[in-house]
């Protein structure tokens, strides 16, 4: 099997990001971001998706996390789309459904090729610790744009914030792993009847 291994740079005047992702980790994650909330959510990630996950980031911190944040999605979807390569023999779709306390949230997403969010996570108070919990949606609006994929984030009933944003981190994690399993009757197949994602 190739390995799905990829480590992607983003550097602007804004951000200094190096990301790298191994697809069939274990979950193995080192995040240095100035972000101490995006790391936690990031390691669901990495745990429930089973990706080794390492993101060393430096952001213009002092104005707010809002350019570190985004950049870290599009980054990390960028790398995802060169781990994937091709992206034969993949499941291609994944969902999941993650509770937690009161909390219930539900993820699935399509390694389309066709970037497309739809986000409906409604939070009961704007920041979670010092994080703006607005921040979020614009985390995963860059792993879309970058990684290719359509993806829906709908928080079913919550009311903890914290509780309501992990359980959408665990369930995108659980359902990234479903989507970009390998399935050998599909080797070397691509799954579309276009030939192309």
């Amino acid at each position: 099997m190739t390995s799905r291994i990829a480590t992607i740079e983003r550097n602007t005047l804004e951000t200094q990001i190096t990301i790298t992702v191994n697809l069939d980790g274990t979950g193995k994650a080192d995040f240095q971001t100035g972000v101490p909330f995006l790391n936690h959510m990031m390691d669901q990630i990495a745990r429930h998706g089973m990706v080794d996950i390492t993101v060393h980031a430096k952001g213009d911190l002092d104005i707010d996390a809002h350019h570190t944040v985004e950049d870290i999605g599009i980054t990390l979807g960028q790398a995802f789309a060169k781990a994937l390569g091709d992206k034969k023999g993949i499941s291609r779709y994944g969902h999941a459904y993650v509770p937690l306390d009161e909390s219930l949230s539900r993820v699935v997403i399509d390694f389309s090729g066709r970037p497309s969010l739809y986000y409906d996570v409604t939070f009961n108070r704007a920041f979670i610790g010092e994080f703006d919990v607005d921040l979020l949606r614009e985390f995963f609006q860059g792993f879309v744009n970058h990684a290719g994929v359509t993806l829906h984030i709908d928080n079913i009933k919550g009311g903890n914030a914290h509780h309501i944003a992990e359980t959408v981190f665990k369930a995108f994690g659980r359902a990234v792993r479903n989507a970009m399993m390998l399935d050998e009757r599909m080797s070397g197949i691509m799954p579309s009847t276009k030939g192309v994602l």
